[in-house]
């Protein structure tokens, strides 16, 4: 292995471009591409600035140049990749879901445990500096003890019925598609940031459009576009998340408010740079890098403050802790397939709900 690592990505859409820049601003290379024809791998390497195709993501994935293999094909393919690469001895980024099923994301987390290698998911939301600064204020008891949980993540991509993606279809993106897409995202923040790990949850799921265009003409829709989850905790808190694919104006608007007895904690990924404290006395907003907020934080903030990072910032920053991980020295908070098992037990236990009707214990 060179000192700069060379990454290989199988999969070259939206997510595959964002890996690839990744990749660089951690030192490594883009050594392979991978798409689902070789003429599409000559392109998709051009495209990224990689130093070459492969013919096949089999020959990538045991390619002599390629050191760490990053996952970006649709949902359906996570798990043949991902074992092949660990099979083969290499560190694993891949992409969320890590399966869609938990028995293959138990088995995907078994075998890298196996392979003694490093293998993460990006949780990439846990890489903001003001999300790093709740965390560190909730472990340092400023909060209290912490009785509600709740927030939302909403996107509008799919609000109208003439619009469809390869994940409306259950067969390529799972059984769940907003929840396990991205409610994934916010539970993962919301153990991350507080400690709490859900124990049983009720929720119910929405289908706004029974059909959507498809590569035939149109076909029938399989999964949720929204969902809403009521959830109790391991530590005494109640909480709630709605999660939406199809509410007109929100982007990508992640929100959490995490109450506690003394203090309440609040952040809005449309506006990342700055975390809301809410307390009796008055509210303040403390912004990213701004004067006594914790090493913790400040790990994450690489420009001044009033000078906005986002979510490419956010991937980097796992990315670069990936690298350092695979250099041996972990830092503390990075996301890795148990994180992965861990979201695909909370999406079957969302999908069971909405299925019975009825309150779904979560295991560990």
């Amino acid at each position: 292995m060179t000192d700069r690592l060379r990454a290989g990505i199988v999969g070259a859409g939206f997510m595959g471009e964002v890996h690839a820049r990744a990749i660089r601003a951690a030192g490594g290379v883009v050594a392979r591409v991978a798409a689902s024809t070789p003429e599409r791998s000559a392109a998709a390497a051009a495209r990224l600035g990689a130093e070459g195709p492969a013919e096949t993501a089999e020959a990538l994935l045991t390619a002599d140049d390629v050191d760490v293999v990053h996952v970006c094909t649709p949902n359906s393919l996570h798990v043949p990749v991902a074992e092949q690469a660990l099979a083969a001895g290499k560190p694993v980024v891949c992409e969320k879901p890590l399966a869609t099923t938990v028995e293959d994301a138990r088995r995907l987390t078994t075998a890298a445990t196996q392979a003694a290698v490093v293998a993460t998911v990006p949780f990439v939301y846990r890489f903001y500096g003001t999300v790093r600064e709740a965390r560190a204020r909730i472990a340092a008891g400023e909060a209290g003890p912490l009785r509600l949980l709740h927030g939302t993540y909403l996107q509008d991509w799919l609000s109208k019925a003439d619009e469809s993606n390869w994940r409306v279809d259950p067969a390529l993106g799972g059984a769940s598609r907003a929840f396990g897409d991205i409610g994934v995202h916010w539970c993962d923040l919301m153990e991350f940031v507080t400690g709490h790990r859900v124990t049983r949850l009720t929720a119910r799921m929405v289908t706004t459009f029974d059909r959507r265009p498809s590569a035939s003409g149109e076909a029938a829709v399989g999964t949720e576009d929204a969902a809403t989850a009521l959830f109790e905790t391991d530590r005494g808190a109640a909480g709630s998340v709605v999660i939406s694919q199809v509410s007109p104006g929100r982007k990508n608007r992640l929100w959490f408010s995490f109450d506690g007895a003394e203090a309440s904690y609040s952040f809005d990924q449309e506006n990342p740079d700055s975390l809301w404290i809410g307390g009796r006395a008055d509210n303040r907003i403390v912004p990213r890098g701004a004067e006594g907020t914790s090493e913790a934080a400040a790990r994450y903030s690489i420009v001044p403050a009033g000078h906005p990072q986002g979510y490419q910032d956010c991937f980097n920053a796992f990315v670069a802790d990936t690298y350092a991980a695979i250099a041996g020295a972990p830092p503390d908070g990075l996301p890795t397939f148990a994180d992965g098992l861990r979201a695909a037990q909370l999406t079957q236990a969302v999908v069971e709900s909405a299925t019975g009707q009825t309150w779904v214990e979560v295991p560990e």
